[in-house]
């Protein structure tokens, strides 16, 4: 059984640990932000930087999700800069994918002096929740 976007999953988490060697937890998030965003771009990856999702109840829109970084289309980064992921942050998090059509997404946290927290989470509908 082959991992969901693996490839991709496998970059992601490289320039992580590359940026966190670099900076650290030293910095505000939008210093992670640009450089993850430049370090993809590098690396041929399509990336937008806060793309507007529609969110829609019973066919009508009722809200808007701005994730930090979506690549290639297919899977959303959601930054933090904080001592440690709360489980807020884990529930928020869970709930903004599940309301896409996205079925990959990384919750990343640069805030933590021991090192990056990387959270990879998959939601396909046609499974039910999972996570990995």
């Amino acid at each position: 059984m082959s991992l969901l976007y693996e490839k991709e999953s496998y970059e992601i988490r490289g320039v992580m640990y590359d940026i966190y060697k670099t900076y650290r937890n030293y910095h505000k998030e939008i210093v992670y932000h640009n450089s993850i965003y430049n370090d993809l771009i590098d690396k041929k990856y399509r990336v937008e930087k806060n793309k507007r999702i529609n969110i829609y109840h019973n066919s009508k829109k009722v809200g808007t999700y701005v994730p930090d970084l979506v690549i290639n289309n297919i899977i959303v980064i959601e930054l933090k800069c904080k001592p440690k992921i709360s489980m807020e942050d884990r529930k928020q998090f869970w709930h903004y994918l599940k309301s896409t059509d996205y079925k990959l997404g990384f919750l990343i946290n640069f805030g933590n002096p021991n090192g990056v927290e990387i959270e990879r989470k998959i939601f396909d509908k046609a499974r039910g929740e999972a996570s990995a």
